[in-house]
């Protein structure tokens, strides 16, 4: 593949970002960071689709409706993003491994900022673990909070969260910044992460709900308890609990237990009206849900643990709903 059209315009005065996945996320922080004067490197596997996505100035798998500023080059070259100080992880977590393996030496000298979220399966380690484990010296990072890739690329205001440490913290923060994509500063990459993670789970909860037909009342519950949930694997984790109130937290399990934009909301509303969900579709909660089952009590993580259970077939609907509902009565705190 030829070196992308356009790549005589980048610009030295301004920050170069890369981002190694081209899903609708990944598409949608180059489109707007690129709009705002920033010359972004998007990364695809797949050489046939990145040619023609740079030949056509859009991604019509994934994000069909925007289209990519000149700042926006698309490659199947990772020797692209070798000058980009900054590169955005936007891989499903279950990919996130190989991906790092394979491009090893040419990743080891950038910031790395992991934008999915999950727990991998086999080995419970966050984005930022895997990275760590991969790549020990890398400085690493976590973008997340409640977002559509719609919305992003649609310049709909957005709010997200950067976790990270150490002295480049605010840099990062105003390299990723654009009119409409406004980004809040934490230092609990452990919180951040476990937030934006366990959300995807209670969501497939909350759509189950739906989807069975037990009602808004049922899917506050479930909200409200799943949360509780989130906060106590967190706090046990080292998190700070304001960090699970902030965006990264309750702003992103509200965003996806409450609308069908979100693939681990609908994921949840077919299996709770007896459907077969779209096997096509990366759903993050659902691995999550069994990385972080397997290694949790019962008695602490009863939701996470009951949708586990239930995706893997161990207990029926009814009887995940006789199962939450038996439960010994308790004070509502903790």
């Amino acid at each position: 593949m030829k070196s992308p059209k356009g790549a005589e315009r980048v610009r030295m005065n301004e920050p170069n970002i890369g981002i190694i996945g081209a899903g609708a996320f990944g598409t949608a922080l180059g489109v707007a960071i690129a709009r705002a004067d920033r010359d972004v490197w998007l990364w695809s596997r797949n050489a046939d689709q990145a040619q023609q996505m740079q030949e056509q100035r859009r991604n019509p798998w994934r994000l069909p409706m925007a289209d990519f500023p000149d700042e926006l080059h698309v490659t199947a070259r990772m020797q692209d993003l070798s000058d980009t100080p900054t590169i955005l992880l936007a891989v499903p977590t279950q990919q996130l491994r190989a991906v790092l393996e394979a491009h090893r030496a040419d990743l080891a000298g950038a910031k790395l900022v992991a934008c999915c979220k999950g727990v991998e399966l086999g080995t419970g380690l966050l984005p930022t673990e895997v990275v760590a484990d991969v790549i020990p010296r890398a400085q690493v990072g976590v973008l997340t909070g409640p977002s559509f890739a719609e919305d992003i690329a649609l310049r709909k205001p957005t709010a997200l969260t950067l976790a990270s440490g150490g002295t480049h913290q605010e840099a990062l923060q105003r390299d990723l910044s654009t009119p409409n994509l406004r980004i809040y500063l934490t230092d609990d990459v452990i919180g951040a992460q476990l937030g934006g993670a366990l959300k995807n789970v209670i969501a497939i909860a909350a759509g189950i709900t739906i989807g069975a037909g037990l009602g808004e009342s049922a899917r506050a519950a479930l909200m409200t308890r799943g949360f509780a949930e989130i906060n106590r694997l967190a706090q046990a984790r080292g998190a700070h609990a304001e960090t699970l109130l902030g965006l990264s937290g309750f702003g992103d399990l509200v965003l996806t237990c409450t609308s069908e934009k979100s693939r681990n909301y609908r994921y949840g509303m077919a299996i709770g009206a007896g459907q077969v969900p779209d096997a096509s579709i990366t759903v993050e909660g659902v691995m999550t849900a069994h990385a972080v089952a397997a290694g949790a009590d019962p008695d602490l993580m009863p939701v996470v643990c009951m949708v586990s259970a239930l995706l893997n077939g161990k207990v029926g609907l009814a009887e995940a709903q006789d199962l939450l509902l038996s439960r010994p009565l308790r004070q509502e705190r903790g």
